[in-house]
C-alpha cells in the first residue's frame, strides 16, 4: 500500500478524495476529516473566488496538519459569445418558474481571473495541486513547482496523458469513463475518450514515466486493489465521498446518490456546456431532449451554459430540490454508503487488505495444487 505517491504526503492509503467543484460537495469538514483519516483530502475550488479558497484552505488548515489538495480548471478560451441564446432561455425557464425565480438571462462572467485563483491556490497551504480541461500555461506550472506543490493533470487519454507529462506535471489522473462529473478531455472530441478505467489506466501506465492516479468507477478495496494491479499508484474516487456526513452537497441530492443504480447516469451537457456524468433526473431530461424547435441552440458551449444554470443549481440546492440539481455521480453509484469520511477510509483499508489476504491465500493454493 506504500507506492511512492502515497510515502510523498504520508498517507496511511493510496486514496484521493476527489475534488468535486460547486454545491459545496468539497467543505473543509470533508477535505480536513480525509485527510486526518490517512487519504488525501482535496478541495474542489474552481467555481471559488480567492476570498472563498482563502477561506477553505483556512478551515482545512484548522482541521488537520495533514497534507491536502486543492483543484482549479485549466484556462481555455471560451467561444464567442452566442449571439441568440433565445433557444437556451426557453429550455431553462420552466426550472426557473418551477423554483419561483425570475426569468432566466445570461449573467455576466465572474470578476476574478484563473490567475487570481491561482495566487490564492498558491497561498493557501496545500501540498497537491491538481486540474482538468487542459494544460495549464508554462507560467502557471512554474509557479506550482516554485512552491513545492505536487502537480497532477487530468487525462482521458494516452495522447492527454503524454501531452501532461511533456507538460512538466508530477503524476496523471486517469479519468475512466465511469467517473462522475465532467470530463476531462481536451485533446480530441470527448465521444472518442470515453475509455473505460480498466483499458485506459495500464496503456497510460505503459506510455508515461511519471504516477498515475486511477479514477473511475472504484468504490471500494477491490476497486483499488484492481487499480493498482493495473500500474496505478493511487486512486481518486468521488461518488463514494457524495454520501459522507461531511459533504456539503444537499440532502436530496445524498438521497439520489444513495438510491441511483448503475444504468441511472449519464453524460449531459445540460448543466455545463460541457459533458459531465451524473444521475439522470427531470432538468436533465427536459433539456437534453430533441426534436423540438430550436434544439441546435438549446444548449449553450461552457462557460454560457454554466452561467446560464448557476441560479437555478443554486436555488433548488437552496429548496433542496433534487430534480434540478446537476447531481453528478460515477456509475458505481450503487455501492455508495451513508457514513463518516473517516469511517469510510478504514474500511476501505479494510477491504483493501480482505482482498489481498484472499488473493494470498489463492496464490497459496494454486501454489500446492
Amino acid at each position: 500500500m506504500q507506492s511512492e505517491f502515497a510515502r510523498r504526503f504520508g498517507l496511511e492509503w493510496p486514496i484521493v478524495q476527489a475534488p468535486m467543484a460547486g454545491a459545496n460537495a468539497t467543505p473543509p469538514t470533508l477535505v480536513g476529516a480525509v485527510s486526518g483519516a490517512g487519504a488525501l483530502g482535496c478541495i474542489g475550488a474552481a467555481y471559488m473566488s480567492p476570498t472563498e479558497i482563502a477561506a477553505t484552505c483556512r478551515g482545512v488548515r484548522d482541521l488537520t496538519n495533514r497534507p491536502f489538495g486543492i483543484n482549479l480548471f485549466a484556462p481555455i478560451a471560451s467561444p464567442p459569445v452566442p449571439s441568440d441564446v433565445a433557444a437556451a432561455l426557453a429550455r431553462v425557464a420552466p426550472a426557473h418558474a418551477a423554483l419561483g425565480l425570475p426569468a432566466p438571462t445570461l449573467p455576466d462572467p465572474p470578476a476574478f481571473t484563473f490567475a487570481d485563483q491561482l495566487a490564492a491556490a498558491l497561498d493557501g497551504g496545500a501540498a497537491f495541486f491538481s486540474f482538468t480541461f487542459g494544460l495549464l500555461p508554462l507560467a502557471a506550472v512554474d509557479a506550482i513547482k516554485a512552491r513545492g506543490l505536487y502537480l497532477a493533470g487530468t487525462a482521458t487519454t494516452v495522447e492527454e496523458a503524454v501531452a501532461l507529462e511533456r507538460a512538466g506535471v508530477d503524476a496523471i489522473v486517469a479519468q475512466g469513463s465511469e467517473a462522475a462529473s465532467h470530463r476531462g478531455s481536451f485533446a480530441g472530441l470527448f465521444e472518442s475518450s470515453m475509455i473505460g478505467t480498466v483499458a485506459l489506466v495500464p496503456q497510460i501506465v505503459d506510455a508515461v514515466t511519471v504516477p498515475v492516479v486511477a479514477s473511475g468507477g472504484i468504490m471500494d478495496g477491490r476497486g483499488i486493489v484492481a487499480a493498482l494491479a493495473l500500474g496505478a499508484r493511487a486512486v481518486q474516487m468521488g461518488t463514494a465521498f457524495l454520501a459522507c456526513d461531511e459533504c456539503g452537497i444537499a440532502p436530496s441530492y445524498k438521497d439520489a446518490v444513495l438510491r441511483a443504480h448503475e444504468d441511472q447516469t449519464r453524460v449531459t451537457r445540460a448543466f455545463s456546456g460541457r459533458p459531465a456524468r451524473g444521475i439522470v433526473n427531470r432538468f436533465m431530461t427536459d433539456v437534453d431532449r430533441t426534436g423540438a424547435p430550436g434544439d441546435a441552440s438549446a444548449i449553450l458551449p461552457f462557460p454560457y451554459q454554466n452561467r446560464l444554470t448557476r441560479a437555478l443549481r443554486a436555488a433548488a440546492s437552496a429548496q433542496d430540490r433534487s430534480e434540478f440539481l446537476s447531481l453528478w455521480a460515477g456509475q458505481g453509484v450503487r455501492m455508495a454508503r451513508r457514513q463518516s469520511a473517516r469511517d469510510l477510509v478504514r474500511r476501505l483499508g479494510e477491504e483493501m487488505g480482505e482482498v489481498l489476504r484472499r488473493l494470498a491465500i489463492s496464490d497459496q493454493r494454486l501454489a500446492n495444487s
